[in-house]
């Protein structure tokens, strides 16, 4: 189909670490989410919006997106089901990305987001999803659990993280909402960095309001990554800037954090003269696309994206 029309095209077979469930039916768990706490989070429709997986692949293409990287995790607890906080309810079943990566090769892929509370159990579901062929990497959504980077209850999935030649992504900083916040501190890595240095860790977006922290922890740890889900590049801060643009242009990753930025608006700014200024061609490469790369190591090749 002819691009003619369309708007050009800035990203290459970029990679998308972040991303929630993008079904229809996570619209709504999303709005509940957000009215119940107040919270300013705009939820993106312009072109960007849930989406059929036919839809989604079409917009990828068009946006420059080879591979999208869902976070899985169990549904919510029979006893929070209707708590519209809780974070299963904007994420993936298993069973829907095995789906999505069968359907469409190379598309999409996962990471299995942990509960740390689930003891050995929740370690053996941890290790059954490693064993997909989905499964790229494990995840947690700090703050839904109040345990800093460091905590012992994480110990057994960073040793499968290490068994399995994978990484372990993990929002850092503050959260939006009711949840506590100085769990997400990114001085907690230091040790398991230490303990672990061929474990990759990233600190996802971007540790604000810590950035400053997280980037001399990036810098210092050859396996300490930054990610920046959640935060499109118009508000990227001058510090990350300055950090791509010197060490840290082979350590920082894009994400989009869906539904929060969207990957067409991603194209879009990253077609911006005025939004991408200090950051050279190859940089921009790297975070989009070589640097996810590198950490996911189980990720597909690059797809042929489809004219649109």
């Amino acid at each position: 189909m002819s691009r003619s029309g369309a708007e050009p095209r800035s990203l290459h077979n970029a990679v998308d670490y972040w991303c929630n469930s993008f079904l229809p039916d996570k619209s709504a768990a999303w709005q509940r989410a957000i009215d119940r706490q107040g919270l300013s989070i705009k939820v993106h429709r312009d072109g960007d919006g849930f989406c059929t997986p036919e839809e989604m692949v079409q917009r990828l293409d068009g946006a420059g997106f080879s591979t999208v990287i869902l976070v899985a995790s169990a549904p919510p607890a029979a006893s929070v089901v209707d708590d519209p906080n809780q974070f299963e309810h904007v994420t993936c079943r298993a069973g829907e990305i095995a789906e999505l990566a069968l359907a469409y090769p190379g598309r999409f892929v996962g990471v299995w987001s942990i509960d740390p509370t689930a003891g050995a159990a929740g370690v053996q579901r941890a290790e059954a999803a490693l064993g997909e062929p989905w499964c790229v990497g494990l995840h947690n959504h700090t703050h839904s659990w109040d345990r800093r980077f460091d905590h012992p209850d994480f110990d057994a999935y960073y040793d499968l993280c290490v068994e399995h030649d994978v990484p372990f992504v993990m929002q850092a900083g503050r959260s939006g909402g009711n949840f506590p916040h100085e769990c997400g501190h990114p001085d907690g890595i230091e040790e398991p960095a230490e303990r672990h240095p061929s474990l990759r860790f990233v600190l996802s977006h971007t540790g604000w309001p810590w950035t400053s922290e997280a980037i001399v922890l990036a810098t210092r740890f050859d396996n300490v990554f930054l990610g920046t889900a959640t935060w499109p590049l118009r508000h990227w801060s001058d510090e990350l800037r300055t950090f791509i643009d010197g060490p840290g242009r082979t350590k920082v990753l894009y994400g989009s954090g869906f539904p929060t930025t969207g990957h067409l608006q991603a194209a879009r700014q990253f077609a911006d003269p005025e939004l991408t200024a200090g950051l050279d061609e190859s940089a921009i490469r790297l975070v989009t696309a070589g640097n996810a790369r590198k950490v996911f190591t189980r990720l597909p090749r690059s797809v042929a994206l489809q004219e649109v």
